[in-house]
């Protein structure tokens, strides 16, 4: 069997997560990607061909100039309808393209959302070179939220209170963005958490989620997630009732959502498993085959009714984040250690000497640390021990 792994530049899913887990399965893959220089570095024993992957007719091109297709996966959030379009065009198992459009298209979410009576929210579309005076004309509720139509990572993503901050931020965006359409929405209060699903388009699995916690306004950098093991039932039936509605139901997604007043109300849907090294923290918490059964809902086979999953621990992942820019000249190195019964991994995300704009998004991360043990309490102290006893240094 062969499998085809759309991807573009390398993350510790593809390299750590799915790599691994296609070679455990026996599966043959070919990895499609626009960056075949670091692809080829890191995985030498993996074929890799160059193609323009965010077109699907590039991607429906070079399978069928290839090799047979079984599958055809990519955990990317900007490749999501490319494959799964691909894998409509050759017969294989895959995501909705149009509920992968949804999740990725955030404007499109709302509307959809709206339409079908999971959720309204107050949110508008700025088309690439819009005046965005036109929408402070027709009246925009304050707070709100101003990001990029089909972004990722909290990049470009923040917070406005006024006419006059709506319209700076949005100068502020074209300019590193020029050709992005942007979505203003209004400020959804409430604590922020996720869940973390895994499905077959008949059965679902819900493994839980993470309580979010995030760097002061204007921004929305994620600085720490703490495992939940199981939210309140009636706040899951409101999330997964919305993921109905917007179709999602087939491999995994990672769903972040505020909950207010016992309401629950969706944030983002990134229809992939959770980045940022939480999918190898779910994998070691859960002790579970996480990357095998997602690859295995792609070749077609139906998930389990039990995953045997453990619910017993407890999990945090404290993401470091740079303070100011500047050249990187002392970090601590990797490290896996053991504290007081609690597994310490701690992977540095930039190395020393390098020069880091600060971004105010999930691109200023120079380091995460994934903590897994049997109780809370023991988790958060060996996390906050760890991290208390290194140092992190910035030049101009």
């Amino acid at each position: 069997m062969r499998m085809y792994l759309l991807a573009l530049n390398p993350t510790d899913s593809v390299t750590e997560g799915f790599l691994p887990a296609v070679r455990r399965l026996g599966v043959d893959v070919t990895l499609l990607t626009d960056q075949p220089g670091p692809h080829r570095r890191l995985a030498p024993d993996i074929e890799v061909l160059e193609c323009d992957v965010r077109d699907y007719r590039a991607v429906v091109t070079r399978i069928a100039t290839h090799h047979r297709a079984d599958a055809v996966f990519t955990n990317s959030d900007h490749l999501q309808t490319q494959a799964a379009l691909a894998a409509a065009y050759f017969g294989l198992p895959a995501k909705d393209w149009r509920a992968t459009l949804r999740t990725k298209d955030k404007a499109e979410m709302r509307r959809h959302l709206a339409a079908a009576g999971a959720d309204a929210v107050w949110a508008a579309e700025l088309a690439s070179g819009q005046d965005p005076v036109e929408l402070t004309a027709r009246g925009v509720p304050y707070p709100c939220v101003v990001k990029p139509r089909e972004g990722v990572a909290s990049e470009d993503v923040v917070l406005a209170g006024s006419d006059g901050e709506l319209l700076r931020r949005c100068e502020e965006i074209r300019a590193r963005r020029p050709q992005a359409a942007l979505v203003v929405e209004e400020y959804l209060p409430g604590e922020l958490y996720t869940l973390e699903t895994l499905g077959d388009g008949r059965l679902r699995h819900v493994l839980g989620g993470f309580h979010t916690e995030l760097s002061a306004p204007p921004y929305f950098i994620e600085t720490r997630l703490t495992y939940v093991p199981a939210h309140p039932e009636p706040v899951v039936a409101q999330v997964l009732a919305q993921l109905d509605a917007l179709g999602v139901g087939f491999g995994a997604c990672h769903t972040e959502f505020v909950v207010h007043e016992g309401r629950a109300r969706i944030i983002e849907v990134n229809y992939r498993v959770i980045g940022d090294q939480g999918d190898l923290l779910l994998r070691e918490l859960l002790v579970i085959p996480l990357f095998e059964h997602i690859l295995r809902t792609h070749l077609g086979e139906p998930l389990p009714r039990a995953l045997g999953a453990r619910s017993d621990g407890r999990a945090r992942v404290d993401y470091v984040c740079a303070r100011s820019a500047g050249t990187l000249v002392a970090a601590p190195a990797a490290a896996d250690l053991t504290a007081d019964g609690v597994r310490l991994a701690y992977r540095p995300l930039r190395e020393a000497g390098e020069r880091h704009e600060l971004h105010h998004t999930n691109r200023d991360y120079i380091g995460v640390l994934r903590a897994v043990g049997n109780d809370q309490e023991s988790v958060d102290r060996a996390a906050t021990g760890f991290l208390a006893g290194q140092r992190w240094e910035f030049t101009p």
